[in-house]
């Protein structure tokens, strides 16, 4: 039996703090736990902040944040599970970006420390201490980081595109918004 080392443990612990965080965060989106809005409050609310069709977008990022988060925090499907957390992550840093980068004032602070976190993990891998590990990788393999990322980042990049362009023909043809971003 082979001793695990401080980078398994130092795995472990991101992997449980980060997706513990976004599995919580996908949940408020998909069930309305933890004061979360559900399916149809958080639809509203994308569809206020520019994602369009609200509920299915809603049901998109609570998938991305719950699925990605608990595939994270129990070490599968490591290359996916990151890519696909990163993406949710980076769509709701969009919205805070013009608050600037400290939470504190509605930046996306918050969402960019979670986006890179999951990013760095499904690239490092998720250690020896991960279902990964205990079923020989076989979802995850090196190959799939790079296509995880690429897939993610053209998709993340064309969702986050279209909302900033609805966002834009908004406030030219002076219509309100529900959310300050």
């Amino acid at each position: 039996m082979t001793c695990y080392d401080r980078e398994d443990l130092g795995l472990l612990l991101l992997r449980l703090g980060t997706g513990g965080v976004l599995a919580a965060h996908g949940a408020q989106k998909l069930f309305g736990w933890f004061g979360g809005g559900g399916i149809e409050g958080t639809g509203a609310a994308m569809e206020a902040m520019g994602y369009s069709p609200g509920k299915q977008s809603a049901v998109l990022a609570g998938l991305s944040e719950a699925g990605g988060g608990a595939l994270l925090a129990l070490g599968l499907a490591t290359p996916a599970a990151g890519a696909a957390a990163a993406g949710a992550m980076a769509g709701a840093a969009a919205v805070h970006a013009p608050n600037g980068f400290f939470a504190a004032a509605g930046g996306y602070e918050y969402a960019a420390s979670l986006a890179l976190t999951a990013a760095g993990l499904a690239v490092t891998g998720p250690g020896r201490l991960s279902l990964d590990h205990a079923l020989g990788h076989a979802v995850n393999r090196g190959w799939m980081v790079p296509a995880a990322l690429a897939v993610t980042g053209a998709a993340t990049a064309v969702v986050v595109g279209l909302r900033n362009r609805r966002v834009r023909e908004a406030a030219e043809f002076g219509q309100e918004t529900l959310f300050d971003e």
